[in-house]
């Protein structure tokens, strides 16, 4: 399949619904009215501390458990779970569209990972449903289970499992990031699975947008596998994995994934609480990371997780960054 993205320049009379949907909201990797600084290999990178993205993600996943529990009070009755599926959904998909449009501003400044040999691939011609309906697809798979299997309609945001949430944030993105790797690794290196993986590799240059761009057979194991098997294996381990902090936890994961199909040329550790301590150990995940993964990986690849790079480092399958 060809990943040629010519739709952009063709004329809006000939766009359809799920153009207009990307275009309308100008969703695109680098505005066209903007031009994207080139940098060579050995120029400084620009560095963001990695607690101004802990209070990224907290910000923006809070405002929605403060509008549900003004609403509990207001109302003197907490959501029902079709109530909380919409909301938070909703939710997610707002959280997801802002990450986009604040990526591709940022690139418009600090340019682009490889940008000295390539620019950033658009979404292709023969993808634009596809990446449209991903999209509607990531943020309702993972809200569905989550509120199937944890949301309690006796509990608002305030009485979620506090003294657990650090706990609970911080070991979730270790443990997905397990289920992931193996998931990943599984992918690439298994026939019978690759088929349904290569899709997602058509792009070396992705953009945000791209993320979501996959086949149904990757989005179920990714979206629903994962998560579930996650959630599972925190419960065994004794932790309540409430609904909002599992909310918490996927915002948290959001970022990341998005940051990773970004390319954007800045020195940004994948936010966690124990972030600190990832870089301590010297397997923290950077943008640079999974960029790497699309640019030189196919069948046999490396730099697997998703999170962090921990499990690499354990397996013996990180790379070495370049910029």
């Amino acid at each position: 399949m060809s990943m040629k993205s010519t739709w952009r320049a063709k004329h809006r009379e000939d766009w359809n619904l799920n153009h207009w949907q990307i275009g309308l909201l100008d969703f695109f990797c680098t505005p066209s009215d903007k031009t994207v600084p080139l940098h060579s290999k050995n120029e400084r990178i620009p560095y963001v501390n990695q607690w101004s993205g802990n209070i990224w993600v907290l910000f923006y996943a809070s405002i929605p458990l403060c509008l549900h529990q003004l609403y509990a009070l207001h109302i003197g009755s907490n959501l029902g779970p079709y109530a909380v599926f919409i909301f938070y959904s909703l939710s997610y998909g707002s959280i997801l569209l802002y990450l986009l449009c604040l990526t591709s501003r940022l690139g418009c400044i600090y340019g682009f990972l490889d940008g000295d040999k390539h620019e950033r691939d658009g979404v292709p011609d023969i993808g634009v449903g596809k990446v449209v309906a991903s999209f509607y697809k990531t943020c309702a798979f993972r809200l569905l289970f989550s509120t199937y299997l944890s949301y309690d309609p006796n509990k608002t945001p305030v009485q979620m499992s506090w003294t657990w949430l650090l706990l609970e944030v911080s070991l979730y993105g270790l443990v997905s990031d397990f289920w992931f790797y193996c998931y990943h690794r599984l992918m690439h290196e298994v026939s019978f699975f690759w088929k349904y993986h290569r899709t997602h590799h058509l792009t070396k240059h992705p953009n945000g947008l791209l993320s979501v761009y996959a086949d149904h057979e990757q989005e179920f194991l990714d979206l629903v596998g994962v998560e579930i098997a996650t959630y599972l294996t925190l419960q065994v381990m004794g932790l309540p994995m409430g609904f909002f902090e599992w909310w918490i936890c996927l915002v948290y994961g959001l970022v990341t994934e998005v940051g990773g199909h970004t390319g954007l040329r800045i020195h940004m550790i994948a936010p966690s609480p124990v972030s600190w301590l990832w870089q301590w150990l010297g397997v923290e995940l950077v943008m640079e990371d999974h960029d790497l993964h699309h640019r030189t990986g196919w069948r046999k690849s490396h730099n697997y997780g998703k999170q962090t790079r921990f499990w690499d480092h354990i397996f013996g399958t990180c790379a070495d960054r370049i910029e």
